[in-house]
């Protein structure tokens, strides 16, 4: 029996309303519903997003896919409070917590539920985001289907191995802040030269844009890629050799490693 939902997001915050706006996109916001920690703002969220406010014990009964938004030390009290309804529930459960494993959803929810395990990242908002996923055994090639075309407006999904997905997401779910530093510090020092900070703005982060396209569409290595910038005696490789004085590839590695240990300990 078809659900009336086709999706339902327990918590819409930042990417649980990104994840909820691209389902709208696909299905239509009458078949998506979100339930946030009060009815006020459940209703604040389904008029941004352009879907339905619904209660969490609807989303559990009324929805194909159950996403499960919430903080990863809050989940086990959410789940304490739905306890019935979960149990009830035969929705397709994707969790988005960061660092709990599919095992451990299983210990939570029930060993024979249907559970998808997936990291997004934030600029699912604007559809260029990314979504790896790992599920268990319970979900089918044609659940798994569905879901690759409930979420196709968010941007690029991915099928991955669930042990592999921390370190994923330490690369391109946390990787937008350390993006968005680096867009903000060569705006600061085209600022402290004498452009205009909009501009600045603006021509650092459609470097970023082009660059990482060239990277998916050329195929070619990071570092050719960058040596193809990089004239003899010029600007860009003097550049160069600042960001590896400051140590700059380093940072990065270590940066990936403390999101890799700070997920770990989440779970």
């Amino acid at each position: 029996m078809a659900k009336k939902y086709e999706a339902g997001f327990i918590g819409a915050g930042n990417m649980g309303g990104a994840l909820a706006l691209a389902a709208a996109k696909q299905v239509g916001g009458d078949r998506v519903a979100v339930a946030c920690s009060t009815r006020e703002r459940s209703e604040a969220a389904a008029q941004r997003l352009g879907c339905t406010a619904e209660t969490p014990q609807r989303i559990l009964s009324d929805s194909r896919f159950v996403f499960l938004g919430v903080k990863p030390q809050m989940v086990v009290g959410v789940v304490e409070g739905l306890k019935a309804d979960i149990l009830a529930s035969e929705g397709i459960f994707v969790s988005m917590l960061a660092g709990v494993s599919l095992e451990k959803l299983a210990l939570l929810l029930g060993a024979d539920k249907k559970i998808l395990r997936i990291m997004p990242n934030t600029p699912c908002a604007v559809g260029q985001g990314l979504i790896v996923y790992a599920a268990n055994e319970r979900v089918s090639e044609d659940e798994l289907c569905a879901f690759r075309t409930l979420m196709s407006h968010a941007g690029a999904l991915d099928a991955l191995s669930e042990q592999l997905i921390d370190a994923a997401s330490a690369v391109f779910g946390c990787g937008p802040a350390y993006a968005y530093l680096m867009v903000e510090a060569l705006a600061d020092g085209g600022v402290k030269n004498g452009l205009p900070r909009a501009r600045a703005q603006r021509y650092a982060a459609q470097m970023l844009l082009g660059s990482a396209e060239m990277v998916l569409r050329s195929g070619k290595h990071p570092g050719a890629l960058k040596d193809e910038v990089c004239s003899p005696g010029g600007s860009t490789i003097a550049g160069v050799a600042a960001l590896e004085r400051g140590g700059f590839r380093s940072a990065c590695i270590a940066a990936v490693d403390a999101a890799v240990e700070k997920t770990k300990q989440l779970g």
